[in-house]
């Protein structure tokens, strides 16, 4: 599985996360993103319409997170911060799940939780991650969590959010991607893995990618579909996580902005 530039381009989500990164480091990220002709650019959710104005224009989509880091926002919360979001012109939402209902084993209240997002995702013609926090699940977490979202048909699931006690590892994207449906008739589920390096993101995306590629997908459809991964790059870019997806056509998903 070989990747050309724009593939490797095409993979990451350059997302602007850390709460100390101010209006000008904001905007020089979204600029840098736009330079490079990644896949999606995610923000704080203040910042989601600025981010839309600057990428507007180009291939990069606006994204943002959604009871993001800790996913213990009432449902409520998390549906009018997704359609706020869509709104200002996200085109993807980053959702938490509630950490503390799977771990209980309230399950109808997690399926609830993040079908309310969806809906407010689908209604503004956006698509949906789903973040589990693998650091704190155990692995019968993990896979009911897949086997909802796919259920649900949610646009990709991931391991982490990069902010809390743990991140991804290699064995968890392995462990989503076979719980994950395919996606041949419905938006496939994506895995998301940290790395800083771009032969561990490699490893990712193959982890993740389906046993055979898209045979009949368009070139549109293939690269806003695709497993997306992030690395620093030679140029020292300040990206530092990934994601892979469950079915095809593959993707990997996110590279965190980390200050140096």
């Amino acid at each position: 599985m070989d990747f050309s530039y724009a593939d490797i381009a095409k993979m990451i989500d350059h997302s602007l996360l850390r709460p100390s990164l101010t209006a000008a480091d904001l905007e020089a990220g979204c600029r840098l993103a736009r330079q490079y002709d990644v896949a999606i650019v995610c923000v704080m959710p203040f910042f989601t319409g600025r981010a839309a104005e600057l990428l507007a224009g180009s291939d990069v989509k606006a994204g943002a997170t959604v009871g993001f880091p800790h996913g213990g926002h009432a449902t409520a919360v998390k549906a009018a911060e997704a359609r706020q979001a869509v709104a200002d012109g996200a085109r993807e939402l980053d959702m938490v799940v509630n950490v503390s209902q799977a771990l209980s084993g309230r399950w109808d209240y997690v399926r609830d939780d993040i079908a309310a997002v969806l809906a407010a995702a689908r209604d503004g013609d956006a698509k949906l991650k789903v973040i589990f926090e693998n650091c704190y699940l155990g692995d019968e977490h993990k896979i009911r969590l897949c086997q909802i979202c796919g259920g649900l048909g949610v646009d990709w699931v991931k391991t982490s959010t990069g902010f809390a006690a743990g991140g991804a590892t290699l064995d968890d994207v392995k462990l989503m991607r076979d719980h994950s449906p395919p996606a041949r008739s419905r938006p496939p589920a994506a895995s998301a893995t940290s790395t800083r390096c771009w032969p561990t993101a490699r490893s990712a995306a193959r982890a993740s990618a389906p046993a055979e590629p898209p045979t009949s997908s368009t070139s549109s459809n293939a690269n806003s579909r695709r497993a997306r991964i992030s690395a620093r790059s030679p140029s020292g870019l300040p990206v530092s996580t990934t994601a892979v997806p469950a079915g095809p056509p593959w993707r990997v998903c996110e590279a965190v902005h980390r200050s140096q």
